[in-house]
C-alpha cells in the first residue's frame, strides 16, 4: 500500500528528471561547432573547460552590453588574444570559473568537514575573477617586454632604412634578425596586414591601437607624418630610438629608486625582529643567570 502511494511521486520525479536531461541535451546539441582554423589555440585553463565555455559564450554573446564588449575587445588586443578568444568566451570563462570554483570549494569543505560556505564562496569569487586577473598580468608582461625591446628593434629598422631598404623591407629584416617577443609578433602582423591590402599607415595605426603604449603611438605618428611629408625616415627613426632608449633608462632608474622603499616593509616585519631576537637572547640569559 505504501509503495502504491509513492509510485506516482517517483514517476513524476523520473519524468521531470528525464525532461530536464532532454532539455539540457537539446540546448547543448543546438550549439554549432566553432571553426578555429584561422584562430590560435586557447590557453590551457580555457582548453580544460572549453566545451562549457563555448556553450555559455554561444548563449550570452547576443546579450553582452556594447560598452562591455568593446572594453573586453580592447583588453584582448592589448593582451595579444584577439585571435584566441572573443569577449563572449571571456565572460563564459568567468562563469565556468565561478561554477568550478564553487563546486571545488564545496567538495573540499565537505571532505574536511568544514562549517559554513566561506571557502566555496571565496573559491567561486576567485574563479570568476581569475580570467580578468590573468589578462591583466599578460598585458603588463607584454608591455614590459615591448618597452624593453623597442629601442633594439628601432636600431635594426634604422640601419636597414639607412642602408637603402624601404620600411616594409626594414620591418621584415627586423622580424628575421630581432629577438622573439611581442614586437616581432606585432611587426609580422603589420606585414600581414599590408600584404592583405591595408595601407601602411592604416596597418601602423592598428599596431598602435592594439598595443596602447604612448611611446608606440608617438613613433607611429612620427612615421606616418614623415611619409606624408616626404621626409627621410632614417634621422627620424634614429632620434626615436635614442628617445626610447632614454625612456628605458629613466624607467630603470625609477625602479632602482623605488627598491629601498619596497624593501622597508620586509625589513621591519621580518628581518629586524629576527635581529633583535638574536641580539637580545644572550642579554636576557645573562640577566637571568645574575638573578
Amino acid at each position: 500500500m505504501d509503495n502504491l502511494i509513492f509510485l506516482p511521486f517517483v514517476l513524476c520525479l523520473g519524468l521531470a528528471l528525464g525532461l530536464s536531461l532532454w532539455l539540457l541535451a537539446s540546448l547543448v546539441l543546438a550549439v554549432p561547432v566553432e571553426d578555429r582554423s584561422y584562430l590560435d589555440q586557447p590557453p590551457l585553463g580555457f582548453r580544460l573547460c572549453w566545451w562549457g565555455i563555448h556553450i555559455m559564450a554561444w548563449y550570452i554573446q547576443d546579450h553582452i552590453p556594447a560598452r562591455l564588449a568593446v572594453r573586453l575587445e580592447q583588453r584582448l588586443q592589448k593582451a595579444g588574444l584577439d585571435y584566441v578568444l572573443t569577449p563572449a568566451q571571456v565572460l563564459g570563462g568567468q562563469c565556468m570559473g565561478l561554477l568550478v570554483g564553487g563546486a571545488g570549494g564545496w567538495a573540499v569543505a565537505l571532505l574536511l568537514q568544514l562549517q559554513g560556505n566561506s571557502l566555496s564562496f571565496g573559491l567561486a569569487a576567485l574563479g570568476f575573477l581569475y580570467p580578468l586577473i590573468w589578462m591583466g598580468e599578460r598585458i603588463s608582461a607584454r608591455s614590459k617586454d615591448l618597452l624593453k625591446t623597442l629601442p633594439f628593434y628601432l636600431d635594426i629598422v634604422t640601419l636597414c632604412v639607412e642602408a637603402g631598404l624601404n620600411l616594409n623591407g626594414a620591418l621584415k629584416q627586423a622580424t628575421l634578425k630581432g629577438p622573439p617577443g611581442v614586437l616581432r609578433e606585432e611587426f609580422q602582423r603589420i606585414l600581414r596586414d599590408i600584404r592583405a591590402g591595408k595601407l601602411r599607415a592604416e596597418a601602423l595605426r592598428g599596431f598602435a591601437a592594439r598595443v596602447g603604449e604612448p611611446s608606440v603611438t608617438t613613433l607611429v605618428s612620427s612615421i606616418v607624418q614623415a611619409e606624408s611629408l616626404g621626409m627621410s625616415l632614417g634621422p627620424m627613426l634614429r632620434a626615436q630610438a635614442e628617445q626610447r632608449r632614454l625612456e628605458r633608462f629613466l624607467r630603470a632608474e625609477k625602479l632602482a629608486m623605488e627598491a629601498p622603499v619596497k624593501m622597508l616593509l620586509p625589513l621591519v616585519a621580518f628581518i629586524f625582529p629576527c635581529t633583535f631576537v638574536v641580539l637580545g637572547f644572550p642579554i636576557v640569559m645573562m640577566f637571568k643567570d645574575i638573578q
